[in-house]
């Protein structure tokens, strides 16, 4: 009997460690219909999304054609890359958001960043903390692609009630 406590509990900790690994959600920048790259419009992009803190942007691109560039406000601001804080050259660029706050991003190559052009290589993400579950994610590519893609926020609150089901059985099981 104690045996058996003590894999329903190793089992109740499992379930508990991946529901909270659940709500990360990957974003591929200018999906479904665009990419990173000139005549997608960033800004209707990021309108309906909400990042928190460890989900993932990936910015697909033709390389050299692109880049990406994270800057300061100012360097967005005026499409500078001069001040970059840092630069990314892969085609296949994974970001993680580690914090809440503002990040901004802009195509390093002349011209393909302006100040004044609506569908201009730019986009600022802003990471707001953690809620209940993601906002529709769109599954990445390339390296990290093996990976199943990100549950929809219904999946994973779905996910997290049938899982707190669970923990709640199994503890009710240890105390009998």
């Amino acid at each position: 009997m104690a045996a058996m406590k003590i894999a329903l509990l190793a089992v109740a900790a499992i379930s508990a460690l991946l529901l909270g690994t659940a709500s990360a959600a990957t974003y591929g920048v200018g999906e479904p219909g665009g990419s990173w790259a000139l005549g997608t419009d960033y800004s209707k992009w990021v309108s309906n999304k909400k990042f928190h803190p460890n989900d993932e942007i990936v910015f697909k691109y033709s390389t050299p054609t692109h880049d990406v560039v994270e800057v300061s406000k100012a360097g967005y601001d005026s499409c500078s890359a001069a001040n970059a804080i840092n630069t990314l050259t892969s085609g296949n660029d994974v970001i993680t958001l580690n914090t809440t706050g503002t990040r901004y991003f802009i195509c390093g190559v002349p011209n393909h960043c302006s100040p004044t052009t609506a569908a201009s290589m730019k986009v600022i993400i802003e990471v707001v903390p953690s809620s209940s579950s993601p906002s529709s994610p769109m599954p990445a590519a390339g390296p990290r692609a093996n990976n199943p893609p990100p549950p929809s926020s219904t999946a994973t609150s779905v996910g997290a009630a049938a899982g707190f089901g669970l923990v709640a059985l199994l503890a009710v099981g240890l105390m009998a």
